[in-house]
């Protein structure tokens, strides 16, 4: 390591993202992005080079009314950041401690132990019972913030909204943060139950049902406390950290009510059918509710997929782990991106002599 290198980056272990190929030969089910183009509605933005000359505005003060309106709430109970990933980021800064630990799944987005450990944040890392299940009963002696991404990654399963109030009601003193990445794909949503709980904070993200990934906003949802916690931290760092660009961005794709529905129930719909034709072939998955499917097959082990996968040409995400290595993780394509999938997962097991068809 560099002489020069402070602690904190020696120290560091960092999140490791998909792989994003700029030869565009892959079908890409790797990420989790939105197989659809933004709504059309962005082809209004004007792309001129006038007013990118100043800074953009730094509180993104109609955005955050725009979402307040969407979800029913206050601007002051709105902020937003650049990606989610950022504004979970904030939210470590400001409201963990090196005194209490924060509780997370053990397996869950990675981001959260990266984080924990970057900003030295005890940990206290919960097991998921059989069948990848997280149960808020193991949550229940610890102490200190707990975080959860709901639906969960890599596995999509969802905690129902009752039992995390149930948590909220028990631990008025515990913050709970409520990663809702995916929440659109066919869960409930935490938002309505902000104004009961000062001790909720909902993260949320552009990136997968408003198919903004590349435009890099997220926004977090709490009590007008909590929020002034986040821009405080956020303007101890950067104040300028959403592009004018990006703003103007996510302003249309939240306005378009009727584009992000139909994105929505469209991968929804995709995803019920890849997963019926992989269960037909021997695969088991869980029942998520993500963007995505968790996957494995009883033959073929999960680094042999991902890469017989990758050999025809399509990208998927495997992760290393004594529970996790049989299993890959499959972002929901377009329609023909998932049919030509399933081909090829179907060519693999008959190779590997597993079909029930």
């Amino acid at each position: 390591m560099n002489q020069f290198w402070s602690a904190m980056a020696q120290n560091a272990a960092p999140y490791t993202p998909g792989e994003q190929p700029r030869d565009l030969q892959y079908i890409k089910l790797n990420t989790n992005e939105c197989p659809y183009p933004g709504s059309v509605w962005l082809n209004q933005i004007s792309f001129s080079n006038q007013g990118m000359q100043l800074y953009p505005d730094p509180n993104a003060a109609n955005l955050r009314s725009l979402i307040a309106t969407r979800y029913g709430l206050e601007s002051s109970e709105v902020f937003v950041g650049n990606g989610s990933d950022e504004v979970l980021a904030f939210s470590f800064m400001a409201f963990t401690s090196q005194k209490q630990p924060i509780s997370f799944a053990n397996i869950t987005y990675s981001f959260y132990a990266v984080y924990a450990q970057l900003f030295q944040v005890p940990q206290h890392v919960v097991p998921l019972r059989e069948g990848f299940v997280l149960d808020l009963d193991d949550y229940e002696n610890g102490s200190g913030p707990v975080i959860l991404a709901n639906p969960n990654a890599p596995t999509g399963l969802a905690v129902p909204v009752a039992r995390l109030e149930r948590f909220l009601q028990a631990h008025p003193d515990r913050l709970l943060i409520v990663d809702e990445a995916y929440v659109d794909f066919g869960s409930e949503s935490m938002v309505p139950y902000i104004h009961s709980y000062p001790n909720l904070l909902v993260i949320q993200t552009f990136s997968k049902s408003r198919a903004l990934a590349g435009a890099r906003v997220g926004f977090a949802m709490g009590s007008a406390e909590l929020i002034q916690a986040l821009d405080r931290i956020k303007n101890s760092f950067n104040s300028y950290t959403i592009s004018t660009l990006s703003q103007k961005m996510a302003a249309f794709a939240i306005l378009d009510e009727d584009y992000f529905q139909w994105t929505c129930q469209q991968i929804m719909s995709t995803r019920e059918k890849t997963q019926a034709a992989l269960r037909r072939l021997g695969f088991e998955s869980t029942d998520s509710k993500g963007n995505f499917l968790w996957l494995r097959h009883p033959k073929i082990g999960g680094k042999e997929l991902y890469w017989q996968l990758r050999q025809r040409g399509i990208l998927v995400r495997h992760f290393d782990g004594e529970i996790v290595s049989d299993y890959i993780r499959v972002s929901i394509g377009t329609v023909q991106d998932m049919e030509t999938f399933v081909k090829a997962m179907h060519a693999m097991v008959e190779e590997a002599g597993g079909s029930n068809e």
